[in-house]
Parts: C-alpha cells; structure tokens; sequence
C-alpha cells in the first residue's frame, strides 16, 4: 500500500491513488454538491469496476477512460449516490449492480446482489454484505477483509442517517456482527462521503453510537 495516500479528497480536486496489491489500484474521487465520493478499481488485467456513480458522469469518464468499464455497483439507493449512473452505463455498456431490496430505487439495474453473493473484476473478488438501516438494500463491499467500502452505512464516528429507532439498531446489529465482528482492527474503511478510518480507529465508540440513538 502507498504511505502516501490519506483519502482527502474535495469536489473538484484531484484524485487519490491507493495500490490495494496484487495489481489492484483504488482511485478515490469526490463528485457533486454533496462530496460523494466514487471508487474506481482497476486491475492488472485492465478491467474496472466503479463503485457509486454518484455525479458529474464527465469527471467519472474522465477516470474510466479507454479501457472501458466492467460494472457499477451502487452502495443503496439515495439519489445522491447514483446521478451519473444512467449516462455512465450507456457511454461504457457497463453491468449496474445493486442489492434486491433497493434495485426499484435506482435508474438502471441490470443484476441485483444479495448478502453473501460476489463481484469480480480482473481476477479479484469482492464480498457483498448486506447491511440493513441506511436503506433496505444498503450493501458493504469488502476486498480481502481488508478494505471496506462502506456508502453510508459506515462513516468515521457513526453510521448513517437512519429514519427510526428500530432502523438505528438494525443497522448497529448489522455492524458489530457483519462488520466489526468480523474483520480486524488493521481493516480500512472507505464511506460514501468525506474521510476514510479504520475499524479499530472506530471500535472503542459503538457502544455510544448505540446508546445515543444515532
């Protein structure tokens, strides 16, 4: 992995580079009046994946380039996270991924995604791990168990907005046994919007985050 890379990035501004390994390159940018970030994986092989098409389908074409573009996957389906991803999808023919429960939310679904399933790209895997609250279909990628990409379930200092309290604890459920349950401290996290973390950065505060509802 690069020393130097943060993860800071600001609309309009220039893209973070991360090597994961074994040939896979992280491309990080932030898009639209709402800082969303969107993720392009690009393998050895030449084949990429993005990861929320969120805006401004010129500057994620820009990033895609020639090489065209296997799949979008789109983390849950508030409008902020998908506005490039009807021009994006026919200007590369790319598959648009997204979970079952928030497929009828989103433009351009071509194949929907349960917890447990897979997406590939350039020989290397990624894990879906349905995560419940955000969204009803809100989904957590994971490379390896050692990068996350979390949309807006999973920010540094809590988790997304969540419209009740019985979705705040369904989505803290999911968390702790899907997520922090499961991968180590060491794991990095990259959200829907702003900054990246850890999950032992964040580990210490869940209890709060439960018990102050948000």
């Amino acid at each position: 992995m690069s020393s130097e890379y943060t993860g800071d990035v600001v609309t309009g501004g220039e893209p973070a580079v991360r090597d994961l390994g074994d040939g896979l390159t992280l491309t990080k940018v932030s898009v639209g009046a709402m800082d969303n970030n969107a993720y392009l994986l690009r393998a050895a092989t030449g084949e990429q994946l993005l990861i929320d098409a969120a805006n401004d389908a010129g500057t994620l074409l820009a990033l895609i380039g020639p090489a065209g573009l296997r799949a979008v996957v789109t983390t849950h389906r508030h409008a902020d996270h998908w506005q490039a991803l009807d021009e994006v999808v026919k200007a590369t023919g790319a598959e648009s991924l997204a979970h079952a429960d928030d497929a009828a939310g989103i433009p351009v679904v071509t194949r929907t995604l349960l917890d447990g399933d897979t997406v590939e790209v350039g020989g290397h895997t990624l894990d879906v791990i349905h995560v419940v609250g955000h969204t009803p279909g809100s989904i957590v990628l994971s490379y390896r168990g050692e990068h996350l990409f979390t949309g807006d379930s999973l920010f540094p200092g809590g988790h997304g907005r969540t419209a009740s309290p019985e979705n705040h604890h369904q989505i803290m459920d999911h968390l702790e046994a899907r997520v922090f349950g499961r991968f180590g401290d060491a794991t990095w996290f990259y959200p829907g919007h702003g900054k990246d973390s850890t999950l032992g950065a964040e580990r210490p505060n869940l209890q709060e985050w439960r018990a102050r509802g948000w």
